[in-house]
């Protein structure tokens, strides 16, 4: 066909003349291409239609109420279980303790601190893996974590997702405010994990 502009050859579909710029009213082929039902979504993409990125104080609220479940749960589950024997060595300690008399009530602290960590680990890994793909905090805002592709991640990327909140942690908590300004809303663990916090509008 001609540029009804310039007079110029301009091959089929084609949607500008690539001499003087005019618009042909062709369609690229890659344009008129129908998306169809699963098909995958570059990493660099934008996020499905119906969904957002979930920014920073969306994600920072459901991460309080996530954080006042476990703390509920950890009183009621840990403390029975370590709290006692803590307590009750504590109150035994004598006035001027020798190191040997210290190392039980350390040991004591410590498996409590460890029994802590396995159930926010838990917590976190399972709900984000399951098929809610959120936490309790996440799930009541309407958030969901995907991977780059918007599909359910599994247990072993929720994991390293959890755990590389551990660098999030240790930026002075500038990998969490990422999230408030990066492209896709992400946090540095998000990035570490190739994981997205998205909220469904429709």
């Amino acid at each position: 066909m001609f540029c009804s502009k310039c007079g110029a050859t301009v091959a089929e579909g084609v949607p500008y003349c690539p001499n003087c710029g005019q618009a042909t009213g062709g369609v690229s082929p890659s344009a008129a291409a129908p998306a169809y039902a699963g098909a995958p979504v570059s990493a660099g993409a934008a996020a499905a239609p119906g969904v957002a990125y979930a920014g920073f104080w969306l994600r920072f609220v459901a991460w309080i109420i996530d954080r006042i479940l476990l703390q509920v749960v950890g009183v009621f589950l840990l403390f029975p279980l370590f709290g006692v024997s803590f307590f009750r060595m504590a109150t035994r300690m004598p006035a001027h303790p020798n190191p040997e008399d210290v190392f039980p009530l350390f040991a004591s602290l410590g498996r409590v601190a460890l029994a802590a960590l396995v159930l926010h680990w838990l917590y976190y890994a399972l709900l984000e893996s399951s098929a809610w793909q959120a936490t309790l905090g996440k799930k009541a805002l309407g958030l969901q974590v995907t991977d780059l592709a918007n599909h359910r991640i599994t247990f072993a990327r929720a994991t390293g997702r959890y755990f590389s909140k551990i660098i999030s942690d240790f930026t002075l908590l500038i990998g969490y405010i990422m999230a408030g300004f990066t492209a896709k809303k992400q946090a540095l663990h998000d990035i570490i994990a190739g994981t997205l916090v998205i909220k469904q509008i429709s």
